[in-house]
């Protein structure tokens, strides 16, 4: 049976997406031309946008419940990044004929999902018909001390280098999903499509830490401390051995389904990664515990540039690829 046809814009905004601008007093009920958003005294307004167009960062066939949660939390994720606890957030569709109101209304349940977990609102936005892929834009605004951000160019020689949870799943997952045969168990395959689907912005740890320098893992993890290095002037060594890998991704490496350099550079891992001084470390420990989400020593910032990553028996690993491009 056909699915119900997709009513008009105002419908819709009115049926799927009012409904969750009701919490959020400047929202305005999405009844006026633009949102009005006071931060609240004493704080900074933290802003992150990020886009998922279909068929290069969510698959045609991914469920839209999934593609919203997906959409929401990479963008908290920046926040993250940033120290900010989430608030509002305003969203753009730019959507195609083929996705009719069941897709829509899954994607808007999904949001629901995620606001009443993080604590979010919908405060405004854009629908639209295009004839290409779907494209999905998310803006996230989060609040957060003024000076407290621990920003990318703030890193300094000799500090280590942390990440949280585990790398590489994501990239497992979406090789999973186009057919591939990593020789996983069937619970490791769907943890790995769980991680590329739905990541976990690592909001708590974000503002439990008092880092100098953070990002955001999305286009890779030596992409992204790349980054870090690129805004901070400085080099930095990692020790892949350190590394945190879940099983799935170790028992891949095993059997030579992946290599290393595979699950170093995957990107849509969406963990932090951190640079704090040595004597911090059980600072970042204690705040690790505090946010129940495990950390790891990968590496150290050095003088120089660039992003060096050597293997136990410190022999330089050569890293043919950062992470993901966009251009």
């Amino acid at each position: 049976m056909p699915g119900r046809p997709r009513p008009g814009e105002f419908e819709l905004i009115g049926e799927l997406f009012a409904p969750l601008a009701a919490d959020e007093p400047g929202a305005l009920g999405l009844l006026d031309d633009a949102a009005l958003i006071a931060p609240r005294a004493g704080f900074d307004l933290a802003t992150a946008v990020d886009t998922l167009v279909e068929g290069v960062h969510f698959l045609s066939s991914d469920p839209p419940f999934d593609v919203a949660r997906k959409l929401l939390r990479v963008n908290l994720s920046d926040l993250a990044a940033m120290g900010a606890r989430p608030r509002v957030y305003l969203l753009g569709l730019a959507v195609p004929d083929g996705i009719g109101f069941d897709w829509l209304r899954g994607f808007a349940r999904g949001l629901a999902s995620d606001q009443a977990r993080f604590g979010i609102s919908l405060a405004g936005g854009d629908t639209t018909a295009i004839s290409g892929p779907a494209c999905l834009s998310l803006t996230a605004i989060g609040e957060v001390e003024p000076g407290r951000s621990p920003l990318r160019a703030n890193a300094a020689a000799g500090e280590h280098v942390y990440v949280s949870g585990t790398v590489g799943d994501a990239a497992l997952g979406l090789r999973a999903l186009r057919g591939e045969d990593l020789g996983l168990s069937e619970s490791g395959r769907e943890a790995a499509i769980a991680r590329y689907r739905v990541p976990e912005p690592r909001l708590e740890l974000g503002m439990a830490l008092l880092a100098s320098a953070a990002i955001d893992v999305s286009d890779g993890l030596i992409a992204d401390i790349g980054h870090i290095c690129a805004a901070s002037g400085l080099g930095a060594n990692v020790e892949a051995a350190r590394v945190p890998l879940s099983g799935a991704a170790r028992s891949a490496l095993g059997r030579g389904a992946v290599e290393i350099v595979d699950l170093l550079t995957g990107g849509d891992d969406y963990e932090l990664v951190f640079t704090a001084p040595a004597d911090r470390s059980d600072a970042v420990r204690a705040a690790a515990a505090r946010a129940r989400v495990p950390v790891a020593r990968i590496g150290t910032m050095t003088e120089g540039e660039g992003v060096s990553v050597f293997d136990t028996a410190n022999a330089r690993i050569a890293i043919d690829r950062a992470g993901y491009r966009h251009f």
